[in-house]
């Protein structure tokens, strides 16, 4: 899973490097897809559910789950999401981060900034003996203490050797503490926060989810183990 993690890293820093007004986000999956190869690795996106593409980009107001294609060009001003993910040697890696496409917004910084906060303060609760809802107060309490809004209808959830697997990983509180953690189990964990509301809608392509009320949306997302000596972020 460290070697998985690798390649996605390197997809997200290529694609990252990428980005800048008048691209598309066709044009970003290409440049994964080369990653991808340059490892010998495989896609777990691709095929998955019949998703056409090796990175999901969202633009915006989609929140995950947008599809690249031509006819979407990024402009100046506008943030994106890229959520990517590799199979090594039958095991998963998934990750995600948003960038902002030249200069953007001090409120779009902001959402960022807090989005990306929001994880590594869920991945700070990622110790043997906690228990797994502690990850999703702790996403829960940064972005409301930013006045921002969290998604419930996506959530993290396990990795291994599939790329989804159980338990859920919620970024809020859902009321009870969950089951504890232990060294050695391995989770996705990815806060979706808004500039508004929770409410999200699927888009007629059955893919892109975005905020029912418009507002813009930013994603970041790490695959990390608990270890003896705490987390470890495969896909950093």
């Amino acid at each position: 899973m460290r070697k998985a993690g690798k390649v996605v890293a390197a997809m997200l820093e290529a694609t990252r490097e990428a980005i800048r007004p008048g691209i598309t986000t066709f044009e970003l999956d290409r440049v994964a897809r080369e990653v991808i190869e340059r490892f010998g690795a495989r896609s777990n996106f691709l095929g998955y559910n019949g998703f056409p593409a090796v990175i999901c980009t969202s633009k915006n107001s989609t929140i995950v789950h947008g599809i690249p294609a031509r006819s979407v060009r990024l402009e100046e001003g506008d943030i994106v999401s890229i959520d990517a993910g590799a199979i090594v040697e039958g095991y998963h890696g998934d990750a995600a981060i948003t960038v902002g496409v030249g200069e953007v917004s001090r409120t779009a910084s902001r959402l960022m900034e807090v989005t990306e906060e929001s994880l590594f303060a869920g991945i700070d609760q990622m110790v043997a003996g906690n228990h797994l809802h502690d990850i999703g107060r702790a996403v829960e309490t940064v972005a409301k203490r930013a006045g921002l809004g969290v998604i419930r209808d996506y959530v993290g959830h396990g990795i291994g050797t599939e790329m989804h697997e159980a338990p859920n990983v919620p970024n809020f509180w859902p009321g009870r503490p969950g089951p504890v953690l232990r060294a050695s189990e391995v989770y996705a964990v990815e806060p979706m926060l808004t500039l508004g509301g929770e409410d999200t809608v699927v888009l007629s392509d059955g893919w892109s989810v975005v905020t029912a009320d418009g507002t813009w949306a930013a994603h970041f997302e790490h695959t990390i183990a608990i270890t003896e000596d705490g987390p470890e972020i495969f896909t950093k």
